[in-house]
């Protein structure tokens, strides 16, 4: 704890968090550069495991659209809608990203062509040139000044 303000001035702590967010920002563009992903990495992590869940659902398509199925899981059936990019569990229309529902329909859709037409799906922000861009400017923290 702090005992003594003296001995611990306020800027001083202050200026050495504004610092150490600097290196993490630098630390994280640098690993999101030097990925061979197309999303950044969480979204690659998240997409991989909403695969493997798709692949557990059986999808159907009950009123002949092209665009409107009914996905079946062990406990829960979602309504996808690939032209709104929407699906009644939420997540999707939520963070615009495809759920595993909306995979699942994916991969129906898109048999061989699966593994390639997925990354049309999610948003724009998701993508790694999106996050480079975003944080292509350094961010400095204005150090506090003194009294």
């Amino acid at each position: 704890m702090l005992r003594d303000e003296k001995e611990y001035p306020l800027v001083a702590i202050f200026n050495s968090n504004a610092d150490r967010f600097g290196e993490i920002f630098r630390k994280r563009y640098t690993e999101v550069d030097n990925s061979k992903t197309t999303f950044v990495l969480i979204a690659e992590m998240i997409l991989r495991e909403n695969i493997t869940e798709g692949y557990k659902l059986y999808v159907n398509n009950i009123n002949g659209s092209t665009d409107e199925f009914t996905v079946l899981g062990y406990d829960r059936s979602a309504k996808v809608n690939l032209s709104s990019r929407s699906c009644s569990c939420s997540k999707y229309d939520l963070v615009k990203f495809p759920c595993a529902y909306a995979l699942a329909v994916l991969h129906l859709e898109h048999g061989d062509e699966y593994e390639t037409s997925i990354y049309n799906y999610p948003s724009q922000i998701y993508l790694k040139e999106s996050y480079l861009l975003a944080y292509l400017e350094p961010i400095y923290a204005e150090p506090l000044k003194s009294e």
